[in-house]
């Protein structure tokens, strides 16, 4: 896992430092002005650390579990005169959480593919470097995982009757930086959709996440 995060983020950067430099043959201009263009995109990969809360003590995976987030995203300005962007792209997520059944460890992997909607205030530092603060929320489609029960030695799969629902929404909030094209963020996906399938439970996950990238 670590060799493959190291490999996403070395092509990450030699593709930054290529985009950059055909961008700037092309325009002349510095990035975080309204003469670039108002539509971007941009390729992430980072880490998350995740946790399930969850009024079923089976379900329960309230210790922190981590795993990797990759994605695409596009934005684009509204408006030449403010500096606010709207965001969104397609990720792939791995989420869940740890906990203890009867002494006995679960670890719960939730690995979704998640859509971000979101709305950033660029505030520019000087020419090159800006921050981003960003507020919205995301929808997210579970598309694999397992229920591990440490035991017993057995697992489940994850989105199953007795474990959790595949579909997931809520909000989400955090910060960027972008200086030049390279950006790097932080934030956390709160989720508002119960989970689980009990009528008398809920289930909610939750996220803390960092990733770098570059936009071109």
């Amino acid at each position: 896992m670590k060799r493959l995060i190291l490999a996403i983020m070395c092509i990450v950067m030699s593709v930054s430092a290529s985009a950059q430099y055909d961008y700037y043959e092309r325009t002349k201009v510095p990035a975080g002005y309204s003469e670039e263009p108002t539509i971007y995109y941009g390729l992430r990969v980072g880490l998350n650390i995740a946790t399930v809360n969850s009024d079923d003590s089976r379900l329960d995976g309230g210790s922190a579990k981590t795993g990797i987030n990759i994605g695409a995203t596009i934005g684009f300005q509204p408006s030449s005169t403010a500096p606010v962007l709207i965001e969104t792209g397609l990720f792939y997520t791995e989420n869940g959480g740890k906990g203890y059944v009867d002494g006995a460890k679960f670890t719960y992997d939730l690995n979704y593919l998640k859509v971000p909607i979101v709305v950033k205030y660029r505030y520019n530092i000087d020419e090159n470097f800006s921050i981003q603060p960003f507020f919205g929320g995301y929808f997210a489609l579970g598309v694999g995982g397992k229920v591990k029960n440490f035991q017993e030695r057995e697992t489940y799969s994850s989105f199953s009757e007795n474990f959790f629902k595949r579909f997931d929404g809520g909000l989400k909030i955090g910060c960027g930086a972008a200086y030049n094209l390279i950006y790097a963020e932080m934030g956390y996906d709160l989720g508002l959709a119960n989970v689980c399938h009990s009528d008398f439970d809920s289930s909610h996950t939750g996220c803390f996440y960092i990733n770098c990238g570059v936009n071109f």
